[in-house]
């Protein structure tokens, strides 16, 4: 070979594209660097996802999404949970419908994003179950993804841009499955241009009027990228260029972004939290706080006349009566836990926010409807400064009588200050199961989460079948 020809080869090894750099990222990531705290962190976020999604069997979209697939049928190489079995792609997406459905399951809280990357679960459990997978190969695949996801969404935000959070997820799937499918590195690539590229969806999801889609958007978006490792696997190549290109995703979706995926971990895991109540992630320290109140101070529901809640301006645009929309207008599910004066009224009258307080005649009950329209939410300039490190809230609660109570609050347990212990990510477990699963079959499932670095994923999915 000529010096020329030399020197252009060296140039072409070391031009990367970003997919290519991410690729490799996700084929060198191993279970040995992997933290023993990332580590028992996956293993909660596991059950955790588990009983949300055992919570969920009910759930009328649910039942829609498992009637789709039992006509449609599938090769049978996945497991359903709850029973049955089908295609790795419809697996995927039944099963991602599952941990979403109830909005239980965690999430991550970036400066200008809120993701929940225990979406992903759906995708990596089909994919390492395809590929005979260990117990340690999928926890590895699924750090992956949420450290892709995470990641993405501290550099990269799109919410502004119109974008919902499924758009960086497209990215995280896709790599969780192609490491849960052990894909060489040009695969992974391709996986990740076919993936990213076509699954960039509208915030729209999330704003105004909700829908049913609101809890089903990631897991198609996962269904999705499932196909696109699959089909990486088989040689199918996607846009080498799918962040920088001309009319890529850095131009046309997220503006440009610096990460240098050789730098990266496997602990982002770490810093997700999970949700004490069954509300969206920015009401957990209000519905605390609320609930500490009047247990501190003895008053109940019926005495409240209104309630101001400040907050952090994330929490005021998403469920607060911001740009996404009026949070007054409360008839359905989606619109209920989307919204923090339902939220805060549900929780005052009943002392709690589980599936219950989403029941259809919860919901349209006179007592909640009217405390609600008395919610008052502010952002407030210096919590939304501390926000993503603190979830600071001040609820100053207005009696009948005219007696004023105020609380502030920092965090919430389950919030990376205050981590959600396993027994505790257990005890929420068999609160959600409890109706799906008797109690000799929750114990097993958790014994096999606990220990599932010393498993096959095979002996996993066959209890939740």
């Amino acid at each position: 070979m000529s010096r020329a020809s030399s020197v252009a080869a060296a140039g072409e090894e070391r031009y990367r594209t970003r997919s290519e750099q991410l690729a490799s990222f996700v084929e060198h990531a191993a279970w040995e660097n992997i933290s023993p705290a990332a580590r028992d962190a996956l293993k909660i976020r596991v059950l955790d996802s588990l009983g949300c999604a055992f919570g969920a069997l009910e759930g009328p979209p649910v039942r829609f999404v498992r009637e789709n697939v039992e006509e449609f049928g599938g090769n049978p190489l996945c497991t359903l949970i709850g029973g049955g079995r089908t295609a790795p792609d419809r697996a995927a997406f039944y099963n991602g419908a599952l941990v979403r459905y109830l909005d239980f399951n965690d999430s991550y809280l970036a400066k200008g994003e809120t993701c929940h990357p225990s979406d992903n679960l759906g995708a990596v459990l089909a994919a390492s179950e395809y590929s005979l997978a260990s117990g340690r190969q999928f926890l590895t695949a699924l750090a992956v993804a949420y450290q892709v996801q995470c990641r993405l969404s501290d550099v990269a935000p799109v919410r502004a841009r119109g974008f919902d959070h499924t758009t960086q997820g497209a990215f995280a799937a896709a790599a969780g499955s192609a490491k849960a499918l052990e894909l060489a590195a040009p695969q992974i690539a391709n996986a990740l241009g076919i993936s990213g590229t076509a699954n960039n969806a509208l915030r729209v999801t999330r704003t105004g009027e909700l829908s049913h889609w609101k809890g089903l958007a990631y897991p198609n978006t996962a269904f999705d990228a499932l196909r696109a490792a699959f089909l990486a696997m088989r040689g199918v190549t996607g846009p080498r260029e799918v962040f920088e290109g001309n009319k890529g995703w850095c131009q046309t979706v997220s503006g440009d972004f610096e990460i240098d995926w050789s730098r990266e971990n496997l602990e982002r895991v770490t810093r997700t939290i999970l949700k004490k109540f069954n509300a969206e992630i920015h009401s957990q320290s209000a519905i605390e706080g609320m609930i500490e109140l009047m247990r501190e101070t003895g008053f109940t529901g019926r005495e409240i006349d209104r309630i101001r809640i400040d907050i952090f301006d994330v929490a005021h645009l998403i469920i607060g009566g911001g740009a996404e929309g009026d949070k007054t207008v409360v008839r359905i599910k989606e619109e209920a836990d989307h919204s923090l004066p339902y939220l805060v009224s549900a929780a005052a009258l009943d002392g709690q926010v589980m599936p219950g307080q989403y029941a259809p005649e919860r919901i349209a009950r006179g007592d909640v409807q009217s405390l609600l329209r008395r919610v008052t939410v502010v952002p407030d300039p210096g919590f939304s400064r501390r926000f993503p490190e603190e979830h600071a809230c001040r609820l100053t609660v207005t009696l009948k009588g005219g007696r004023s109570l105020v609380k502030e609050k920092y965090d919430y347990e389950g919030f990376h200050t205050r981590p959600l212990s396993w027994a505790k990510a257990e005890e929420k477990f068999h609160r959600l199961a409890e109706g799906a699963v008797d109690v000799f079959r929750r114990q097993e499932i958790v014994y096999a989460v606990r220990r599932l670095d010393a498993i096959s994923v095979k002996d996993l999915v066959e209890l939740l079948a």
